[in-house]
């Protein structure tokens, strides 16, 4: 009986042996070495193994079919193989693909410093900006703070790597924006139009930007505005230059904000002398508004409205006659909207949709002649994206742009009037493809295609850019391109039929970030083609304007950021280096234009202080002379400037949780600046063209508000509006 027994026991154990089906094999990537520790499986069961070290898995199991045999292992795409189990089963070899983790992922940084809630790399974010000591909570003069940047006083605007400030462009939400700063008087700096507490995120490109964005030669000024608010709140402003009042709207799928500011400089021009008499102190009324609407769960409607009137009317001496005034007027009216739509419209494809609309009408008088500039534009623009894989992303579009420029002349002494005009349209189509190789390398490539009614061109744009990852907090980039722009209005007017102006971008990056601190280097050359070119003798002739010009521009970028070393402390260092020169305009060789200097140097300082509740900031910037022309002296702009120096303070005082007193003084030293000079037409007596220095209206400017919030939400401030 004992016999039979094991007998039965041993065929039973034989049975089940014969049964079990060994899965083994070997792991690797794709390079081919081993994987230590990745997981193989049979999914739904326990039977399942480890590989060794030298990337092998060996295990049995009593499943028979089909199955799905499961391989993972973390930072890679895990495989899911359908195999049949059976007795006689074949080796497996897996080659596992790395995942693409976006927190960990390299991110291209050439030419590109992105700020937003969103960005992997932040570089400066809307809080950043207003709370710059000196910028005045102008997106532009935060942003002349980074490398790469000029500081050119006399107009406020953004001057990128020799590029002129025609040079950069302003997009938001895709959306190209005409005339992006406000009017002024002539060597005046003007400040940008938008506030930037607007926008959730902003990315500021010196080169080598995306082929989705065109009509853009030497940067791009790139702005998201901000999705649907949390909490209803009313803010109130009361400023030394003037008030401001305005509001949110929470509902359930939509939320309406509004916000009306009037602008009055006569009671500060009173209390602080100007350089040039005002019969009328800069004057204007600003009203902006914007609805966001949640279409379905990934769809965002976004509208957002800009209303502007402004007007000054000032006394401009002459050089020769500093007694004689010339009485100069300038009226300003600016309407600016915008509508973009997006939506995620399947696990594959996205879309992106948007109209914008922009009317300037500038009315300059000069004693009795009158000058009644407008400029007005529509920009259509489509994207749709397909991610294809979280390797491989694709992206195609097509827009217009089309704008009609008018002026007309009119001249009361003499009875002489005159107009001038232009209608451009221009079609244009882009594609973009990116591809993460692994986590370490990224490539991206363009193409954009643009036809313009203006000269009947028709210009292909290729541009590529890549990164390297070197470490676990450093990379490398890099990126090349082709860019071209219609040329300004001043000069199109006369010559419709002008070509469009031409850079190609080459630039090499370098970039460290880890807790809080980061640090960039980058080397440029832009090499330009086909700029306007005319005449000594400045002739309105058409065919004196021609697309004969030419030039260059290189140097190096440094910046240093850190907001972990010291407590409550956040400083940012810059320097940038400029070599450059054109043979553009009336240039009679190749010379170093007169927005450039070769140093420009920042340091940013702002500190938080709890015991006293207040956040200070100081700032300095240096740039070196920048040339000009002296008709007096021998040589073309062989003149130069003192350098510019600029010690700046702000402070934020909380003197309630929702009562904040803000001030800012610039240029606390009082250091007299100066810009450059202008020549008399004509020589005196002795020969000499008389000349008079080119600065600012005061040494410094002084600003104090107050603001108030009221909202059932009691921590909300209008610190992030200053």
């Amino acid at each position: 009986m004992k016999t039979l027994f094991y007998l039965l026991l041993t065929l039973f154990t034989f049975e089940i042996a014969l049964a079990q089906v060994t899965v083994k094999g070997t792991v690797t990537d794709k390079k081919g070495a081993a994987i230590i520790g990745a997981n193989i499986y049979i999914k739904g069961t326990y039977d399942g193994a480890s590989t060794d070290v030298n990337g092998n898995f060996h295990f049995k199991t009593d499943s028979h079919g089909e199955h799905i045999l499961v391989v993972t292992f973390i930072g890679y795409k895990p495989i899911h193989q359908p195999v049949d189990l059976k007795a006689e089963l074949s080796e497996f070899k897996f080659i596992l693909e790395e995942s693409i983790n976006e927190l960990k992922a390299v991110v291209i940084s050439a030419g590109s410093f992105g700020a937003s809630d969103e960005a992997r790399q932040e570089v400066l974010k809307p809080m950043d900006i207003v709370t710059t000591a000196g910028a005045t909570a102008d997106i532009a003069g935060a942003l002349n703070t980074l490398p790469g940047t000029q500081a050119v006083g006399e107009q406020g605007r953004l001057f990128v790597r020799g590029g002129s400030g025609h040079e950069t462009k302003t997009f938001i939400d895709g959306m190209q924006v005409l005339n992006a700063y406000n009017s002024t008087i002539p060597n005046t700096p003007g400040r940008g139009r938008f506030s930037p507490m607007m926008f959730k995120g902003a990315s500021f490109s010196t080169g080598g930007y995306s082929a989705e964005y065109g009509q853009a030669l030497s940067s791009a000024l790139i702005l998201n505005t901000k999705d649907a608010p949390n909490h209803d709140r009313i803010d109130i402003g009361l400023m030394s230059v003037g008030m401001s009042a305005g509001g949110t709207k929470v509902n359930d799928k939509n939320s309406v904000s509004g916000k009306i500011q009037y602008i009055n400089l006569t009671p500060y021009f009173t209390l602080i002398e100007q350089k040039i008499p005002m019969d009328k102190a800069p004057e204007a009324l600003e009203a902006n508004f914007a609805f966001r609407q949640q279409v379905n769960k990934d769809g965002m409607l976004k509208v957002y409205g800009n209303i502007n009137q402004s007007s000054l009317v000032s006394q401009l001496a002459e050089i020769d006659e500093p007694n004689t005034y010339h009485r100069f007027s300038l009226e300003n009216k600016y309407r600016y909207l915008n509508a973009s739509y997006k939506d995620i419209l399947n696990k594959n494809w996205s879309l992106h949709s948007g109209i914008s609309y922009t009317l300037n009408n500038d009315i300059i008088g000069m004693d009795t002649a009158q000058v009644n500039e407008k400029e007005k534009g529509f920009h259509l623009k489509t994207v749709l994206g397909y991610d294809h894989s979280n390797q491989l992303g694709i992206k195609f579009g097509m827009e217009v742009f089309k704008r009609n420029y008018q002026q007309q002349f009119n001249s009361l002494s003499n009875q002489q009037t005159g107009s001038l005009n232009f209608d451009e349209t221009i079609l244009a189509g882009f594609s973009e493809v990116e591809f993460y190789a692994s986590n370490n390398f990224i490539t991206k490539a363009g193409l954009r295609f643009e036809h313009n009614s203006l000269n009947n061109d028709q210009l292909f744009a290729p541009r590529i850019s890549m990164a390297y990852k070197t470490g676990e907090n450093s990379q490398i980039s890099m990126a090349v391109g082709q860019f071209h722009q219609t040329a300004e209005n001043q000069w199109v007017k006369i010559n419709p039929e002008l070509g469009v102006e031409k850079a190609n971008h080459y630039l090499i990056n370098y970039q460290w970030q880890n807790e809080g601190r980061i640090l960039r280097g980058e080397i440029y050359y832009k090499d330009y083609a086909d700029l306007v070119k005319f005449d000594q003798n400045q002739s309105q002739q058409p065919e004196v304007y021609t697309n004969q010009g030419s030039g260059y521009a290189r140097g190096f970028d440094l910046f240093w950021r850190d907001n972990k070393t010291f407590k409550q402390v956040d400083y940012w260092v810059s320097y940038s280096y400029l070599d450059t020169k054109r043979d553009y305009l009336n240039f009679p060789h190749l010379a170093v234009p007169t927005f450039a200097s070769k140093h420009n140097f920042s340091i940013v300082y702002k500190h938080f202080i709890e015991k006293i509740k207040t956040q200070v900031g100081m700032s300095y910037n240096f740039a070196s002379g920048r040339p000009y022309h002296d008709p007096n002296s021998t040589g073309f702009n062989s003149g130069k400037t003192r350098s510019y120096h600029d010690l700046s303070m702000n402070f934020s005082y909380l003197l309630r949780s929702n009562v904040i007193i803000h001030g800012s003084i610039t240029n606390i030293p009082g250091i007299k600046n100066v810009f450059g000079y202008e020549y008399s037409n004509t020589p005196d007596e002795s020969g000499q063209y008389n000349r008079r220095a080119i600065t600012p209206m005061a040494p410094r400017f002084i600003f104090l508000g107050v603001f108030i919030t009221l909202s059932k939400n009691k921590t909300l401030n209008e610190l992030p509006n200053l």
